[in-house]
């Protein structure tokens, strides 16, 4: 599988399909091809995918003990992006890759042409609490044994003990991270859509609300008697409402990509070796 090296780390990724750059990112615990293989047969019929796994999981190996914050996966896919040659690009994301994708375009908006945000929040509460309670190790394994042996697969190319040590870890980021304010979000222009799910323990719809309102771009589509994993467990919805928004954003997109391009402040780097 190809990996490319960007920001110190051998990230790896799957890619597939041909045409405009998607970058797809992953919520916490899980990896990219696991949380997008709903989307990704449609998205590679219109786009060129690469489903990109976050440091510290699947086929990204990190040791979380040597830190594991939301700003360094801002700073992965910038890297990443620039490794690829990828000038400009959409960004999908889901919950801590929603994260990822929410402040990077607030940092470096003019790399994107449209995100999808997937399932994140911009205050701590009840995110942080949720969190604690879910991604306990110990209570994992004593109640949950078979997403232990799930997160055991998954990211045992870690070695040995990698999972219970990462959910603390992402724990701690957000119980600390720095939060987005709507100052932050306003800047933001650029096309984006906001997915979420009616019964999402993680964000409740008046908050997925009140981050639409501050989006200079936005569109909000709420997934009735869905939980936290819209694309997962309404996987038609999901799709149908990312393939709306992308027609509906197609010549803004491809205006951004040219104006961008036009600037040449960045020399492509190739797409790395596998």
């Amino acid at each position: 599988m190809p990996h490319v090296h960007a920001n110190g780390l051998d990230i790896h990724y799957t890619v597939d399909g041909a045409g405009p750059p998607v970058v797809m990112l992953h919520g916490a615990t899980s990896s990219a091809a696991e949380d997008w293989a709903a989307q990704r047969p449609l998205f590679r019929q219109a786009f060129r995918i690469y489903l990109v796994d976050a440091r510290g999981h699947a086929g990204t190996k990190w040791d979380v003990r040597d830190g594991f914050t939301r700003d360094m996966m801002v700073d992965d896919l910038l890297a990443f992006a620039d490794a690829l040659g990828l000038e400009t690009f959409h960004v999908v994301g889901f919950s801590m890759g929603a994260m990822t994708a929410l402040t990077f375009a607030t940092r470096h908006p003019h790399r994107l042409r449209t995100a999808i945000v997937s399932g994140i929040d911009t205050v701590r509460e009840p995110r942080s609490r949720v969190a604690r309670r879910l991604m306990d190790p110990e209570r994992i394994e004593r109640e949950e044994p078979a997403w232990a042996a799930q997160l055991e697969r998954r990211h045992r190319h870690q070695g040995d003990g990698a999972w219970q040590r990462l959910l603390p870890a992402i724990v701690h980021d957000v119980d600390t991270a720095s939060l987005l304010t709507f100052e932050d979000l306003r800047r933001v222009r650029l096309p984006v859509l906001l997915v979420y799910g009616d019964r999402d323990v993680f964000v409740p719809v008046d908050h997925a609300a009140a981050i639409y309102r501050q989006l200079p771009d936005a569109r909000l589509f709420i997934a009735p008697n869905s939980p936290h994993t819209v694309m997962v467990s309404q996987p038609a919805l999901f799709n149908l409402a990312a393939g709306n928004f992308y027609r509906s954003t197609e010549q803004v997109a491809r205006t951004r990509a040219e104006t961008r391009g036009r600037a040449g402040r960045h020399v492509p780097a190739g797409e790395g070796a596998s």
